[in-house]
């Protein structure tokens, strides 16, 4: 397993032709990796536009099973011959159920999927008309390049999500993401500071490396705001994309020294799951006193 890790984040504007999209996504995965990245992390649902800002029964048709995506296709011939990690995001079809899946592809093989569990439902983000909430759990992949947790936008806002990841001996945590302006009441929210410190948070109360990779450009009422980043295992900035351009951007991981200091900080070991009941429950009761 290499130890040292050279991970990438992609972030792309996409545009009505999914075929132009998909090849220009793959362009930027090979130039990652002829570049030197070993992990490449592509943003969510990149084959298309967002088509989760609307309700429309026509978007159905663009998932598809896992054995037939054409992006988990590509990416498996794109990185046979080299050791190399690519989480593949796709609308998946499971028979009849649908789910917004991550395909985790190493050196020219599939090792699973993860189906993302937190399902999203407000304006400009109706996720829950097209996905059904995940029924893998959340995961982790001995990969060539360690150990690897994805989950999936939205879940990147569960500290549970990444505790759960952490507690399977992630090396890293990646998260393939479309998030950007908000609409109707929340319009003048911008959330992207937000957005970054939850996962900062992530990285350091786990003592585990973060990668975000994040959508540009604007998209009928949303202006999805890039800034994908890299930070280390205590939350210290290495590289941050910008708003609105096109970007890959690449920072090498050290797994050894996470992990020694994962184990003296003492984040897994004090843990006292005994007491944690709430964590596992719904609303509490009403006390009346």
């Amino acid at each position: 397993m290499n130890q040292t890790p050279v991970v990438a984040a992609l972030q792309r504007s996409c545009g009505e032709d999914r075929t132009e999209n998909l090849d220009a996504m793959l362009t930027m995965v090979e130039a990652a990796l002829d570049d030197g990245a070993t992990i490449v992390i592509p943003q969510e649902l990149f084959q298309g536009i967002y088509f989760c800002q609307y309700e429309r029964q026509e978007f159905f048709e663009w998932a598809v099973p896992a054995e037939d995506s054409p992006a988990i296709d590509a990416v498996v011939q794109l990185t046979t011959g080299r050791e190399a990690v690519v989480p593949v995001s796709f609308y998946e079809r499971a028979g009849a159920t649908l789910f917004n899946s991550v395909a985790i592809v190493d050196s020219g093989r599939v090792l699973g999927i993860y189906r993302k569990t937190h399902i999203p439902d407000g304006p400009g983000y109706e996720e829950k008309f097209y996905f059904t909430p995940g029924d893998t759990g959340f995961r982790t992949w001995a990969t060539s390049q360690g150990r690897l947790g994805v989950g999936i936008c939205w879940d990147q806002w569960f500290p549970e999500a990444a505790r759960a990841m952490a507690l399977q001996g992630a090396d890293l945590l990646a998260y393939p993401t479309a998030i950007g302006s908000e609409v109707g009441d929340l319009s003048e929210l911008d959330s992207s500071d937000m957005w970054r410190r939850a996962m900062e948070g992530h990285a350091v109360c786990n003592h585990v490396p973060v990668v975000a990779a994040n959508r540009v450009g604007s998209e009928d009422e949303l202006t999805f705001y890039g800034s994908s980043f890299i930070v280390d295992h205590r939350g210290r900035d290495i590289i941050t994309a910008t708003r609105d351009e096109e970007q890959i951007i690449m920072a090498e991981l050290d797994h050894r020294q996470a992990r020694e200091d994962r184990a003296a900080w003492g984040i897994i070991r004090d843990r006292r799951p005994e007491h944690y009941g709430p964590l596992s429950s719904g609303a509490p009761e009403p006390n009346f006193g």
